[in-house]
Order: C-alpha cells, then sequence, then structure tokens
C-alpha cells in the first residue's frame, strides 16, 4: 500500500533526519523548505523526494503546497509538523512582531498544515499526524518564553485533535524533543552546552535521529492504539 508523507521543515536538522528515515521505510516523501533550498537540494540528491518550498506560516502557501503534493504524489497519509523556530532572551525584550512571528511559524504553521490535511484523512478514515514540540513547551524554560509558550500551544492541539479525529481513524501524537544536537543549539556556549548535558540524565546530547526513528516509530501500525499522547525523547532531563 503506498504511504505518502509530509515533513514540514524538512531539509535541514531533525527534519531532515526524519524525512531520510521515512524514505528508508518505504515511504513517499514531500519535503517542504523555506530558506534553506542547497541542503533541500542535497537531501533531494540523497532520497527520492518531493521538494516544496512553502512558508508554514503563509495560508495560501500552505494551500499551494498541498494541492501541488496531491496532484503529483496523492494525498497525505502522515503529516510531521515539524517546522518551526526559536528565540533565546529576557521576556522584557521580546516585542509584538517577535512574538507574533514565533506563533506564526510554530502555532499557525501547524493549524494551517493540519486544516489542509485533515479533510482527506477523514475521507479515508485512516491518517497519522506527528507534531513536534519540545521539553519547554511541557515545563517552560527561561530566557525562551515565546518559544515555549508556542510549543506549548502545540501540546494542546495535539490533544485535543486527537480526541477530535479519533472517531475518523485518525492518529495524532506529539514529541517532545529534549537538548539535540542541531542548528538550533548554535546561540549557545560550549559552557552552556555542557551544562544542558550535566542535567540530562543520560550524559549527553540527542541527535536528529533520534527523534526521526520516533516518528517512524508512532507512525507505524504498531503503534495503531497510540494516540493523543506527548512521547517525551529528552534523556531524562523532564520526568
Amino acid at each position: 500500500m503506498k504511504k505518502t508523507a509530509l515533513v514540514t521543515g524538512g531539509a535541514r536538522g531533525i527534519g531532515r533526519a526524519i524525512s531520510k528515515v521515512l524514505a528508508e521505510d518505504g515511504w513517499t516523501v514531500a519535503v517542504n523548505y523555506l530558506n534553506s533550498e542547497e541542503a533541500a537540494l542535497s537531501l533531494s540528491r540523497e532520497i527520492n523526494c518531493l521538494l516544496v518550498k512553502a512558508d508554514v506560516s503563509d495560508e495560501n502557501q500552505v494551500s499551494a503546497m498541498f494541492k501541488r503534493i496531491k496532484s503529483e504524489i496523492g494525498s497525505i497519509d502522515l503529516l510531521v509538523n515539524n517546522a518551526g523556530i526559536s528565540s533565546y532572551g529576557l521576556f522584557t525584550d521580546i516585542t509584538p512582531e517577535e512574538w507574533r512571528k514565533m506563533f506564526s511559524v510554530n502555532v499557525d504553521g501547524v493549524f494551517y498544515c493540519c486544516r489542509q490535511a485533515v479533510p482527506d484523512m477523514i475521507r479515508k478514515k485512516h491518517g497519522c499526524i506527528i507534531n513536534i514540540s519540545s521539553m519547554w513547551g511541557q515545563v517552560g524554560a527561561s530566557c525562551e518564553s515565546a518559544y515555549s509558550a508556542s510549543k506549548a500551544a502545540v501540546i494542546g492541539l495535539t490533544k485535543a485533535l486527537a480526541k477530535e479525529l479519533g472517531p475518523s481513524g485518525i492518529r495524532v501524537n506529539c514529541i517532545s524533543p529534549g537538548c539535540i544536537s542541531t542548528d538550533m543549539l548554535g546561540c549557545f556556549s560550549q559552557s552552556e552546552l555542557d551544562a544542558l548535558i550535566d542535567n540530562t540524565p543520560l550524559g549527553t546530547l540527542g541527535s536528529p535521529e533520534d527523534i526521526a526513528e520516533m516518528v517512524c516509530f508512532l507512525a507505524s501500525e504498531k503503534c495503531r492504539f497510540v494516540t493523543g499522547q506527548v512521547i517525551g525523547a529528552n534523556g531524562g532531563f523532564v520526568i
């Protein structure tokens, strides 16, 4: 049976690892990207995927993206909402524009993509949505208030959609990564990274592949009875 997946923010970091693992598992993968064209082209040379450039915070671009995907590889069976941005700084320094930008990508992007994917999933009585949140969405992080709030919203949406879409055979789950070795940690000094590692019981940073393998597992029939769950992949940082 043909399996079609869309990974937003799929050209770099966690998204890239997810795209590769899904392709290896037999999924036909559409990879969304915005600014990382070189990375996207490099990925397309590694795996057989459809590249789709779109800003997930723009409703019209998301609509056009789904239309193209449906016309070229079919309707989506698996949606992985991975695209996101982060920021680090004092709450008192956040501008309304920065706050709105954070929510437009991290929350509105998930809403727009789900809104496009769900009707076909309901029609087929089958589908899977996996949202990528953060452990800071579960417990909050000092100097990352906007990011924490946006990722908490993703968790709330995941649980609500799981209840609403379950009768239609659609599973909705969330992965909350901990400290993962990606560009998002680039703003931290080595001493700050060492402190994060020291606070992680497993004593190491996670890898993008750790999250990718969890996505692949949640998307499989091995998890047919799992929905509405927030899976912490954080090395024990948040328990």
